[in-house]
């Protein structure tokens, strides 16, 4: 079964989210949703999703505040957030472009990034689009830390970023990404050309690995069906295979 470049990303998120326990993924998360989902079929009773306003996986009856209360008792290990821009290391950017309070162009806000990228053991950062513009080497605000000083009381933070073409893993320690693997057919020259703060990579890239047939039979029947409870049109327009 050949798969989809949506397709390699996802089951690399549910890769990282073997044996993860319980991970969150908030409203506007398609791609981590399906991640979390397939994890979950892989993993019976040890990985668990919580998916944000959906039917089916949503146990939050009254909405966000009974997700932040399970956070901060520490019932959540492992959440996918995104940025407007993402630095080198790893703070986010969700207010806007340009100097603050005059920024040229607005984010949606932050929301509750600040509280979670501090209080999740596990953070995965995920923005689909790969370019300068969003992976840059300073954000114009930082809304969210992805590192803090020592005397700091934090439970967690960053410890990847997926793109649509390329999974980077942050060392907490050096405040630093590296390169783990390049999804085909893209490059690490095109990585490189692509990505506006420095990493860490090895002489030789490797190739981020092939989902299975089992992954992409589970992806395209049981996961779809439940990620089109909560994003319909994603489910129906890009979890059908190679076009």
């Amino acid at each position: 079964m050949k798969a989809s470049a949506d397709e390699i990303v996802i089951c690399l998120m549910a890769r990282l989210l073997t044996d993860a326990g319980v991970v969150g993924v908030g409203s506007s998360s398609p791609m981590p949703a399906a991640g979390a989902l397939l994890a979950q079929y892989l993993c019976p009773g040890r990985t668990r999703a919580l998916i944000f306003r959906n039917n089916v996986n949503d146990p939050f009856h009254e909405s966000g505040s009974e997700l932040y209360d399970r956070i901060s008792q520490g019932r959540v290990d492992v959440f996918f957030i995104g940025g407007g821009q993402i630095d080198g290391n790893a703070n986010l950017n969700n207010v806007g472009v340009g100097l603050y309070p005059r920024t040229q162009s607005r984010f949606p806000g932050s929301f509750g990034t600040p509280f979670i990228i501090g209080m999740v053991p596990r953070v995965i950062l995920y923005r689909e689009e790969h370019s300068p513009r969003v992976l840059v080497p300073k954000v114009d605000f930082v809304s969210a830390a992805g590192v803090t000083p020592p005397h700091m009381y934090r439970r967690g933070g960053p410890t990847d970023l997926i793109t649509s073409k390329a999974h980077f893993i942050f060392d907490r320690a050096a405040g630093r990404f590296a390169l783990a693997s390049v999804h085909p057919p893209h490059t690490a020259t095109e990585v490189h050309q692509a990505t506006g703060f420095e990493y860490d990579h090895p002489d030789i890239v490797r190739e981020t690995e092939a989902p299975t047939g089992e992954m992409l039979h589970l992806l395209r029947s049981e996961v779809r069906a439940q990620v089109s409870e909560t994003y319909p049109e994603f489910a129906a327009t890009r979890l059908q295979g190679p076009q």
